[in-house]
């Protein structure tokens, strides 16, 4: 909360109340810089300057945050920038931290214990769980429930890099392309007008494709690491025949659907009441779901025992520095976000040709790739919302007329998100705690070897099957 305080008393400066407007078609290129210093920071500093990052990353996104609100309350004026800025807050932010927080609140009571030592079939099989539960119950939420089980499994292995590596690719990343639930961008989708129905029906044979590819691939790669090790796939059944598996915090899968529960009903619940909050209209479904988030939050921290969390090492640092990160990110979005819809009248004119073609029709293709691309390097949530925009913005439109390129953005935001730590912000803490188990692994480059050299044929095939030859 301290690193809100600037961008609180900001708003309390005398500057005028009223400048000029706020259009896309005015704005030059400089406003996107505090954006793109804040990507920039996130994807840099933490290979270069990583103590400076790691002790005062909400200082750095304060920073970038107020150079833009000082400008634009110096060329719009306060009531624009705090309108603009409340819409922001109110409208995106909020719900988007507050589902991250219930996830990641509630994942973390639940303990599973497995005296079972892996196999290649046996990890293939957790990585399959991991993926069906990413839609289910978010990325993040799967990822911090299946990541310890999974490293207690293969502490018999000498290599374990690659499963971890893989671990992101599918349960922190494409394994939650099939709801909105699982992943921020598509819920930040839902949130604008895309029908959950949708999401599952479009992105069902995506999802299963790439899954099942990559599933593959883990499997051959696995088998090689486990034959250097043990010789044959046999000589662990008589070190592995226990298969005793625990649950402990229960209670707390109950909490889980009460999540879904409440995501889905804030997407079937009409009603004409509304708020309005600085300029921003909050809808009664909303609010109603964003209070229950936070109540089942603080009912899964007081049933759940103490010694479930230790044993997960459940800390609150993970969801505290997504929370920094995106509240300057969503801030300072807002003005590319305006330059995108003023299309080719707009600064960004040029990415706009980029996936439109001279009949003025969208390049599926383009907004797979660029989307992804981008996901890849600048946090897929943002992403998404750039090219939403760009393709047309409206929901509707979007799930009926251009439902491929609709298509193609879920797809690249989702799945690209895995080819860098800083795609998604999962990878980052997935990583975090296999360093602290004491799996060596790969740098931020390292890294992208493996997903360069595994994800981008598996994307190629994704585009062919689904952008090109259909």
């Amino acid at each position: 909360m301290k690193a809100l305080i600037p961008l609180i008393t900001l708003t309390l400066i005398p500057f005028d109340l009223f400048a000029m407007d706020f259009n896309g078609q005015d704005l030059s290129l400089f406003w996107g810089i505090p954006f793109v210093g804040i990507l920039l920071s996130i994807a840099l500093m933490p290979l270069f300057l990583p103590r400076l990052w790691h002790h005062h990353y909400g200082k750095v996104i304060t920073f970038w945050t107020i150079l833009f609100l000082l400008f634009a309350l110096y060329a719009f004026g306060l009531q624009t920038t705090v309108n603009l800025t409340a819409h922001a807050v109110v409208a995106e932010y909020i719900p988007f931290i507050l589902l991250l927080l219930a996830l990641f609140t509630v994942s973390g009571g639940i303990l599973i214990k497995s005296d079972a030592l892996s196999t290649p079939k046996r990890n293939v099989t957790l990585l399959a769980i991991g993926t069906l539960l990413a839609s289910i119950m978010g990325t993040t939420g799967a990822a911090m429930l299946m990541i310890r089980p999974l490293i207690r499994a293969n502490r018999n292995r000498n290599c374990s890099m690659h499963t971890i590596i893989f671990f992101i690719f599918l349960v922190a990343n494409i394994g939650g392309g099939l709801t909105p639930l699982g992943d921020p961008p598509l819920f930040i989708g839902f949130l604008k007008g895309v029908n959950f129905g949708w999401t599952v029906k479009h992105m069902l044979l995506p999802v299963l494709l790439s899954s099942l590819l990559l599933l593959a691939i883990y499997y051959v790669i696995d088998c090689h690491y486990f034959r250097l090790q043990y010789g044959n796939l046999s000589e662990l059944n008589s070190i592995s025949k226990s298969k005793n598996v625990k649950i402990y915090g229960k209670n707390n899968i109950f909490l889980l659907i009460a999540i879904i529960t409440c995501v889905l009903m804030s997407g079937i619940w009409h009603s004409s009441v509304s708020f309005t909050v600085l300029g921003t209209y909050v809808t009664l479904p909303n609010l109603i779901r964003d209070s229950l988030f936070i109540i089942i939050t603080l009912i899964s921290m007081l049933i759940t025992p103490k010694q479930v969390r230790a044993g997960n090492e459940f800390n609150w640092e993970p969801i505290i520095e997504v929370a920094k990160l995106f509240i300057g990110i969503f801030i300072t979005i807002v003005p590319v976000l305006t330059m995108l819809r003023a299309g080719s009248h707009g600064a960004l004119a040029p990415i706009v040709s980029l996936v439109t073609n001279t009949q003025g029709e969208p390049i599926n293709s383009m907004y797979f790739w660029l989307s992804g691309l981008l996901s890849g390097f600048l946090d897929n949530a943002p992403t998404y919302l750039v090219f939403f925009n760009l393709a047309s913005g409206d929901a509707t439109t979007l799930m009926t007329v251009l439902e491929k390129t609709l298509l193609a953005i879920s797809m690249g935001s989702v799945f690209m998100g895995a080819l860098s730590y800083i795609g998604n912000a999962p990878n980052l803490m997935v990583k975090n705690i296999a360093t602290q188990n004491k799996i060596n692994m790969p740098s931020f480059f390292g890294y992208m070897k493996w997903s360069i050299c595994i994800l981008i044929p598996v994307f190629i095939i994704n585009n062919l099957v689904f952008f090109i030859l259909c």
